[in-house]
């Protein structure tokens, strides 16, 4: 498998930029769920901070697209909006990489700081309540080329990008048992779709005749490389030297959980993503439906915990665990000032 990598950002302050000392709300993760949650924390008030390593799973794609109201919109320029709003309301946006966390000495104390991150470049920041929301990389199927594709015409959602691909051919690239399933819903979208077996086995006699029933054209031999003329995908080469015309390829990836060392370093690990009949999707870190875990004061939201959701869903999920935290934070405000009154004002 090779990985496909989102472009860096830009523009924001890095290493030199002083972290300052305990934040209410800090979020690893600056994409639409982390921004979702610092905004929610910034607009009730509380300071909030997000390290971002600039690093978003669909930079390469055109646009955004079934999220009302952005329809469309660049990711890179969601993000920025984001960004701009956070900070608008006294949130702080920087980049950098937390590679660890650590929950400190006293962190059951009402008022007290929960948690230590530590960043790649050597500054440390300390919160209250944590919020990671890293999102998860895409490992690609091995096959010279793709990884240039990916997110262009290389894709793996309908609902994300089945309206641009319509009037394509469009190949499904098979490493699974799932690959005659994924070939008979992207026909939902497109009249001409080809299956590609590649390395996936050859459907039952019973996806057999469905692909036939739909005429979707299947291909057996596996795919070596691509075929790309004036920067657009144009077809795959098969191991025997066949050329398959398309205009979009389609095909599944591995999730690989991003920002491990954070979540292991307070006792999570990543676990099998599974899918239709137990299939492996790759891996996540799983939470409780509103983004709790086990561990007191922290929170996930995003492709970390939920990698299949869309940018809607994870924009929901960050604002969830954003508003989670807040409340948790009034309830810790309020422990803190009974325990002050209480040594002021002896029983």
């Amino acid at each position: 498998m090779v990985a496909a990598a989102g472009a860096a950002g830009a523009g924001r302050p890095g290493a030199d930029v002083d972290l300052g000392g305990t934040y209410d709300v800090v979020v690893v993760g600056g994409g639409v769920a982390g921004l979702a949650a610092a905004l929610t924390s910034a607009r009730a008030l509380r300071s909030t901070l997000v390290v971002d390593a600039g690093q978003p799973r669909n930079a390469p794609a055109h646009g955004v697209h079934g999220f009302l109201g952005r329809e469309g919109v660049p990711p890179l320029e969601l993000v920025a909006t984001g960004r701009a709003e956070v900070e608008a309301y006294g949130g702080r946006v920087v980049a950098g990489t937390a590679v660890s966390a650590r929950r400190l000495d006293g962190a059951e104390l009402p008022g007290a700081a929960r948690f230590e991150v530590a960043l790649e470049d050597g500054r440390t920041v300390r919160a209250r309540r944590l919020v990671v929301t890293t999102g998860v990389g895409d490992d690609l199927p091995d096959v010279p080329g793709l990884a240039e594709r990916w997110g262009l015409d290389l894709l793996h959602c309908p609902f994300c990008h089945g309206r641009e691909v319509a009037d394509e051919v469009v190949g499904v690239l098979s490493t699974s048992a799932h690959g005659a399933e994924q070939a008979l819903m992207w026909r939902g979208w497109s009249d001409r779709v080809v299956y590609l077996q590649h390395t996936g086995p050859a459907p039952s006699e019973e996806l057999a005749e469905r692909l036939a029933a739909r005429d979707v054209e299947w291909v057996e031999g596996q795919v070596v490389g691509t075929e790309v003329d004036d920067d657009r995908l144009t077809g795959v080469r098969l191991a025997d030297g066949r050329v398959v015309r398309l205009g979009a390829l389609v095909t599944m990836t591995q999730v690989v959980v991003r920002g491990g060392g954070v979540l292991e370093g307070l006792g999570l690990r990543p676990e099998p993503l599974l899918g239709p009949g137990g299939l492996v999707l790759g891996e996540h870190v799983p939470a409780d439906p509103t983004g709790a875990t086990a561990v007191p004061g922290l929170y996930l939201a995003g492709n970390v915990t939920a990698p299949m959701a869309p940018v809607p869903l994870a924009a929901s999920g960050g604002m969830m665990v954003g508003s989670l935290a807040v409340r948790d934070l009034v309830a810790d405000d309020t422990d803190a000032a009974v325990a002050a009154r209480r040594e002021r004002v002896p029983a």
